[in-house]
């Protein structure tokens, strides 16, 4: 079956998602500006939500560039990554709204290792399902990264237990590794797409 409802269905998903982030951060009756002073732990869990929602948009939108079809398999692990995607509004505004207390922060790295765990699926299943496509599959390689992240992410939350600003600062620096978005699977597109054009 064709790819552009799983995309025009994920990428609604994830405009939704960023929009109710957003109508968490709560208009101030004041109008100084001491009075968004605040709302800075809320302001801050949003912006590192916000980051985190368009890395996996970005690496989304070029895994999905790479494939032609997609199976039922590859629809249920899409939904599966969805539905972790949408538990971040939730513990965006829990830890935000309680200045980054333990519990939340942990469980703001929990969501953030099962979105891990489910795009990796998904890029597994994907992988399987493509098996003859070697622009994906030599693109995705190993994915050290990923791998690397979910580690990252388990660190977190146990370090969040002892510290959450050192919790947080961990899933900072994962965001920040994966900031660049991804650009294995596009360069593969563009050097397969310039050899087809040499062909002809």
């Amino acid at each position: 079956m064709g790819k552009n409802r799983l995309e025009a269905f994920s990428d609604g998903v994830i405009a939704i998602i960023i929009t109710i982030m957003v109508l968490e951060l709560k208009v101030p009756h004041s109008a100084h500006f001491h009075a968004l002073l605040p709302l800075w732990p809320v302001f801050m869990s949003y912006v590192l939500s916000f980051i985190y929602v368009g890395i996996y948009w970005n690496n989304h939108h070029h895994m999905m560039h790479a494939v032609e079809e997609v199976s039922g398999g590859v629809l249920w692990a899409n939904l599966h990554l969805l539905f972790w995607l949408s538990l971040i509004p939730f513990v965006t505004a829990w830890t935000g709204e309680n200045h980054f207390e333990t519990g939340p922060t942990a469980t703001y790295g929990f969501v953030l290792f099962m979105c891990a765990v489910a795009y990796s699926l998904l890029v597994r299943v994907l992988v399987r399902k493509h098996d003859k496509n070697t622009t994906l599959a030599e693109a995705v390689g190993d994915d050290r990264k990923g791998k690397i992240s979910i580690v990252l992410y388990l660190v977190g939350m146990a370090a969040a237990w002892f510290a959450a600003w050192l919790g947080f600062a961990i899933y900072v620096g994962v965001a920040v590794m994966w900031l660049i978005p991804d650009r294995r699977i596009e360069e593969k597109v563009v050097e397969e797409s310039e050899q087809e054009e040499a062909a002809h």
